[in-house]
């Protein structure tokens, strides 16, 4: 059986990032036959359309991994009611020049944990806009806005038992989304 690789993007930078900690946890839910890669966006330059012609070592290496995987998982925080800045700037590198986009075609998947009560709804909402440009289709329910409060983790920091149905449920349709799209 191949693997099918998808490549995981968390839009924040944070050593205790509440995203990072949701995709570490979550790729426990995937089935066997997927294969997750966390790719870099902390090194990327600010994206310049001069240097188009001339990209920087990190963003070769980042649109080599996108363009590797057969499917996307974004993971991002909330900030002033949108995604973070070092999120678009590695949507904006991996997607240009124009007409070389890696994102083009790959399915992806749209989550994200936060303190408020309505998670990153905003965030990924504004993600979705910015993808459905990019021609990546984006699996649109179950939503998940994550509210990361005490009891979503267990001791180990796996999900813990409150949010593992919704989770597994989740990721069970994200599965089958870039499964259709293969």
């Amino acid at each position: 059986m191949s693997q099918i690789k998808i490549a995981v993007i968390v839009g924040s930078l944070r050593k205790e990032s509440f995203n990072d900690k949701l995709a570490k946890a979550l790729e426990k839910l995937f089935p066997a036959d997927f294969s997750l890669s966390h790719v870099r966006i902390d090194d990327l330059p600010l994206y310049n359309q001069d240097d188009d012609g001339h990209p920087s070592a990190q963003v070769t290496r980042l649109k080599s991994e996108i363009k590797a995987a057969q499917g996307l998982l974004f993971f991002t925080p909330e900030y002033n009611r949108s995604i973070p800045g070092v999120l678009k700037n590695a949507i904006d590198h991996a997607s240009r020049p124009y007409g070389q986009s890696a994102w083009d075609g790959r399915p992806a998947g749209v989550i994200g944990a936060s303190v408020g009560p309505i998670g990153t709804a905003l965030a990924q909402q504004h993600l979705r806009n910015i993808l459905a440009y990019l021609n990546v289709p984006t699996l649109g329910q179950p939503e998940a806005f994550i509210h990361n409060k005490e009891g979503l983790y267990d001791a180990n920091g796996a999900i813990g038992e409150a949010s593992l149905k919704f989770l597994q449920s989740w990721v069970d349709a994200y599965v089958q989304w870039v499964k259709k799209h293969l």
